[in-house]
């Protein structure tokens, strides 16, 4: 048996997320002690009442050199990721950011120079990784079951009331770089060693410019990888405001020389309605009377448990530091390149040209 390190953890930002995760790891047997911070100090103080936190403060700074800290979580706003990582990383704790790993691509390299320079453990949360269809699907990869994958594809759909609620809270969280993102790491993950080269993207108008934010409703891209296979991603974030899901609604197949794999990620093999409402959870207020079960993108409370990518993830990742069990998280190398994909699709879609991805 090997011995378990006792986890003190700090959680930069406190929203939604880093409440989640607060929350998830308030139950690990291995964290004896959470410190939480926040630029909203009512924020800060609510999640540290939810989770009985040992310390809550304003000030990042305070938090990660606080003496009882010996790991990272952060959960801030996508532009402010990078002050936090490398601080964890400069104090050689081992730290957890939200996905995307930074907002430019410079920022990701100043982090992956840093790690590379103080040897720092720095993982990145593309909860798609922990949902279990997709580690079934990365399992027939490495056994080999589909032989080469000449391509393969991903779509998601949500709604328009999502959408909006997103751009309100950041303008620079289209659909592309807020939700497909998930799909380009994913495809990135699946075909492992067979980096994208080129992009070429096309997107168009409707809806969401009508509401006032310059974003397209529907983008669908075509990636180049190393070897030649072809990916087709495509994301829409403006069907009518009442779709069913509460999250994402994703297919995912992948075309080997060997085999097929098709899987289904809409969640309509589970649909209520009801007259009660069901809350969304990503639209404080909303409800919908028709939905799909298990939909919501970080996974569900159930019977006082939180159930789904987002716990296992957490989970994962506590584990991992207590006991050095081997976890899926995302590398910075794998999420900086994830990125550069990212920010190429939206490019190529905005100037209709291909665009090329360096690795590494």
């Amino acid at each position: 048996m090997k011995a378990k390190k006792d986890i003190g953890l700090a959680i930069v930002g406190s929203g939604r997320i880093g409440t989640l995760r607060g929350r998830l790891a308030a139950m690990h047997p291995s964290v004896r002690f959470i410190g939480v911070m926040d630029t909203d100090e009512a924020a800060a103080q609510k999640l540290a009442r939810t989770i009985d936190a040992s310390f809550c403060t304003t000030d990042m700074e305070a938090l990660v050199s606080h003496p009882e800290v010996n790991a990272i979580i952060v959960s801030s706003a996508e532009g402010e990721h990078t002050a936090p990582v490398l601080a964890g990383l400069r104090r050689q704790v081992p730290v957890l950011v939200e996905k995307p790993i930074a907002l430019t691509v410079p920022e990701a390299d100043l982090m992956l120079r840093t790690v590379a320079e103080l040897g720092g453990d720095l993982r990145v949360g593309y909860s798609r990784r922990y949902k279990t269809r997709y580690l079934l699907a990365k399992e027939q990869l490495k056994q080999g079951r589909l032989g080469t994958i000449t391509g393969a594809c991903a779509r998601l759909y949500n709604s328009r009331a999502q959408c909006l609620a997103m751009l309100g809270r950041n303008p620079h969280a289209t659909p592309v770089v807020d939700a497909l993102t998930y799909y380009v790491d994913l495809m990135g993950w699946l075909l492992e060693g067979n980096p994208v080269t080129e992009v070429f993207a096309r997107g168009q108008k409707g809806v969401i410019q009508a509401a006032g934010h310059d974003v397209d409703d529907v983008t669908w891209a075509v990636l180049t990888c190393r070897d030649g296979a072809v990916v087709n991603l495509g994301v829409s974030y403006a069907l009518p405001e009442k779709w069913p899901s509460v999250g994402h609604s994703a297919r995912v197949e992948l075309l080997g020389t060997d085999g097929v794999l098709l899987v289904n990620d809409d969640h309509t093999d589970q649909i209520m309605h009801t007259n009660a409402g069901f809350p969304h959870v990503y639209l404080p207020g909303q409800k919908v009377e028709t939905v799909f079960l298990e939909s919501s993108t970080p996974g569900d409370w159930a019977l006082g448990d939180f159930l789904g990518p987002i716990a296992d993830e957490t989970r994962a990742w506590l584990d991992y530091l207590s006991t050095g069990k081997p976890c899926n998280l995302a590398t910075p190398a794998d999420a900086r390149h994830t990125l550069a994909v990212t920010l190429a699709i939206e490019e190529s879609a905005r100037t209709g040209r291909s665009v090329a991805v360096a690795h590494g």
